[in-house]
């Protein structure tokens, strides 16, 4: 038994910034003090405080080493391991106080959070099935199929209010009841782990932290729909949660927590991985599973839905990984603990992606009901830079941006959708003062069309319409009749496309119009863009009192429209001058003036 534990981040987010280096270099380090009798070095899963990565925490004391470098590893054992003594400059510092802070306990980042999907992540080794049992993993399992019917499992999980995590919002239990209602020689449980939000990292983080629960809670599902097969789809992009998820599926078969008989019992369940090419319409339970048939990643028209007729047209209950991620804890707690946190109907907590111009970018797991103020301000320390807030996006491409009037909203399902947005997946990106509105229309929508499977004509080719009428906006050669195609052609794509992809794709078009109209306007009427990013509608200008003559900004233009003699003012051609930007990027005086 080890007197000490060194917790390393191996999420790809720490992995690219060298953990795994640190990894061996503590080894070493432990190694040539003696100390590998003493302390042990354990590769973990994501932390969730990202923008502070890599982390090293040292358990028992609970130390929480923050962006660590592999040349720090010796100091921390020097210092910490051997002499008892933190090493103060890697410990978290908080901004405001400049307070050095020893635990994660204290830090506004993790106050208001509520680990639950993410109970595991960054506390166990995730390739190693027995820290997943030490921390009662596989007890949910035993107790459904040693002591529960199907059925009163199930009614657990509807009694626990649990809903889909995946965006729809659809509640668990009933979904897996109508699975399991339905008559089939074969029944299939899906977990759909084809993430595909831009800044989204959630699922990717728990299957790279904690793939054992998934396993777990795959295998609950299919005894109480009565299915002896699991599929994971799974994107190719996502290398180390694959990894790790064939470890934890080999290691759960030698245990025999998977294959036949599990736990001595008549039911047999197994887990296979399947590979998507990381096509976002995927996401969509119907497309994903005819891509899982080998055919193209295409939804059709519902119903029947795959509880009735899914993969090789057996019913087939579909869940993200999320969704599975809570179910183990719903029978080690109890339904009424899971209820008892977050709102009237949304139940238990919510892991969302923070990303954007935000202090801290991380993953996050809150209590629904929460604040986006809370959020924000709390968790995610303000926005970077001392700006001032602007907007949020939630939900994905498919979501809506939400406002200052908006941050009091609670996080919930019902209330996110009635400010114009949605739950989604749990993309959450925070914007600033010099975020355009159209432009960020613009590049969602962008990413839309480039989506698209192209199968119903509202979604081919409307969002490729509204598409081309923001870009010639964007170009200051937009006009008033614009706005008013915009928005009927977003009401009409709303009503009639196929899939939940192409009904949600105007979300931010109408939620930007909607909260930003002046930003429109602008862009129309008086061909300017107020953020200064739409580049077609920029004029830039040296303001002469100010300019030294340096000579930087006219070396550095690639159209050679800066012209001056040097130590006097310079003058930009305005004919030739193709808004670039080059010149306010490069010049050190702020003698650019963007107008």
């Amino acid at each position: 038994m080890y007197k000490m534990q060194l917790l390393v981040c191996g999420g790809t987010g720490c992995r690219a910034s060298a953990s795994a280096k640190i990894v061996e270099k503590l080894n070493e380090s432990l190694a040539s003090h003696g100390l590998t009798q003493d302390a042990q070095v354990v590769t973990t899963g994501c932390f969730g405080f990202c923008e502070k990565g890599p982390i090293v925490k040292v358990i028992p004391d609970n130390t929480f080493y923050t962006q660590v470098k592999p040349e720090d590893a010796e100091e921390i054992v020097a210092e910490h391991i051997l002499k008892g003594r933190k090493v103060k400059r890697l410990l978290y510092e908080n901004p405001e106080t400049e307070e050095h802070i020893p635990d994660s306990k204290h830090m506004g980042f993790y106050q208001k959070q509520l680990r639950i999907a993410l109970r595991n992540c960054g506390f166990i080794d995730p390739e190693n099935i027995d820290e997943y049992i030490a921390r009662d993993g596989y007890s949910a399992l035993a107790q459904v199929v040693t002591e529960l019917t199907p059925q009163q499992a199930i009614d657990m999980v509807k009694q626990s209010g649990l809903r889909g995590r995946g965006g729809a919002g659809f509640p668990t239990g009933l979904k897996w009841e109508i699975t399991k209602n339905f008559t089939s020689d074969q029944k299939y449980v899906v977990c759909n782990a084809d993430e595909g939000d831009p800044g989204a990292f959630m699922d990717r983080s728990i299957l790279e932290g904690d793939p054992n629960t998934i396993i777990e809670a795959m295998a609950i599902c299919g005894y109480c729909i009565g299915a002896s097969k699991g599929l994971v789809y799974i994107r190719a992009e996502y290398p180390l949660a694959i990894k790790r998820l064939q470890i934890a599926i080999k290691q759960a078969k030698e245990y025999g927590l998977l294959g036949d008989n599990i736990l001595g019992t008549n039911f047999s369940f197994d887990i296979e991985l399947r590979y998507g090419a990381g096509a976002f319409v995927c996401g969509e339970e119907t497309a994903l599973i005819a891509s899982m048939e080998g055919k193209r990643g295409e939804p059709r028209v519902k119903p029947p839905f795959p509880a009735e007729d899914g993969y090789q047209h057996k019913p087939t209950n579909v869940n993200n990984v999320e969704t599975y991620a809570n179910v183990p804890v719903i029978f080690l707690k109890g339904p009424e603990w899971f209820s008892s946190i977050g709102t009237a109907k949304s139940k238990g907590t919510k892991v969302f992606a923070l990303a954007g111009k935000i202090n801290n970018v991380g993953l996050i797991e809150v209590p629904m009901g929460i604040t986006l103020r809370e959020i924000i301000y709390e968790i995610g320390g303000g926005i970077k830079n001392g700006k001032k807030f602007k907007a949020v996006q939630t939900g994905g491409p498919s979501g809506g941006c939400l406002t200052e009037k908006h941050l009091d909203t609670p996080i919930d399902f019902d209330s996110l959708v009635a400010a114009g947005s949605m739950m989604g997946s749990g993309g959450m990106i925070v914007m600033d003062e010099d975020d355009c509105m159209v432009s960020i229309a613009k590049f969602y929508l962008e990413f839309i069309v480039e989506e698209s499977c192209g199968k119903c004509t509202p979604c081919r080719v409307g969002n490729k319409r509204m598409l081309e009428i923001l870009e010639k906006i964007c170009q200051g050669k937009g006009n008033m009749e614009d706005l008013d195609h915009l928005r009927n052609f977003a009401n009409v794509i709303k009503d009639t496309a196929l899939c939940g992809l192409g009904q949600t794709s105007p979300n931010p078009v109408l939620s930007t119009m909607e909260n930003f109209y002046d930003e429109y306007l602008a862009h129309v009427k008086d061909k300017r863009c107020i953020a200064k990013k739409c580049k077609a509608l920029a004029t830039y200008t040296i303001m002469p009192d100010v300019c030294t003559g340096c000579s930087v900004c006219a070396k550095n233009c690639p159209v050679e429209a800066i012209t001056g003699e040097r130590r006097q003012p310079h003058f930009i051609n305005q004919n030739k001058c193709i808004r670039c930007g080059v010149c306010y990027t490069k010049c050190k005086f702020n003698a650019i003036l963007v107008q």
